[in-house]
């Protein structure tokens, strides 16, 4: 009988572990922030998952967006709708945005329905990328790190409703 309950518990947290995406699987401490869905004129284009690796959301600690795509987007449709929204949030130096089209390139893959891709933002260094649970590649870029998230994070994001929803918690705990 303890054998089996050992056996229950150890299946029970492996399955709660399954659910947590790469790179965040491997570590207790991370919980979901917030979560929401992004709709263009009625349709899902992603789920999205705000994953926080502390107590609560710091912008200047690691967190993870997990997106779950309900669409077929082209990696290039990915890399042109990012470079639109960083420029549209206020980078404008034409050189940088080029630079960074270049290394967006390099770490996104077209998805399909189903298909997950994980940022990791790590503070001053730059962000990791993964598709489906595999690596894609790193940003070694801090500014570029801050400018690709800022899309779903910045107060001015084209999404706000699920911007409110990704941060929930931090928003709710400010004084």
């Amino acid at each position: 009988m303890k054998t089996l309950l050992i056996t229950a518990l150890l299946a029970f947290s492996v399955a709660a572990h399954a659910r947590l995406p790469v790179p965040v699987s491997d570590a207790d401490q991370w919980r979901v922030q917030g979560s929401g869905e992004m709709r263009w004129f009625g349709f899902s284009i992603y789920g999205a998952k705000l994953w926080r690796s502390g107590e609560r959301w710091q912008q200047d600690a690691p967190y993870a967006l997990e997106l779950t795509y309900r669409r077929t987007i082209s990696a290039e449709q990915l890399v042109n709708t990012s470079i639109d929204e960083m420029e549209r949030l206020g980078e404008k130096d034409e050189k940088r945005l080029q630079q960074w089209r270049v290394a967006l390139e390099k770490v996104f893959p077209s998805v399909r329905e189903g298909d997950v891709i994980v940022g990791l933002h790590e503070p001053g260094k730059g962000a990791r990328f993964f598709f489906n649970g595999a690596p894609t590649g790193s940003l070694n870029d801090a500014r570029l790190a801050a400018a690709f998230f800022a899309i779903w994070l910045d107060p001015r994001t084209k999404a706000p409703e699920l911007r409110t929803r990704l941060l929930a918690e931090a928003e709710s705990a400010r004084p």
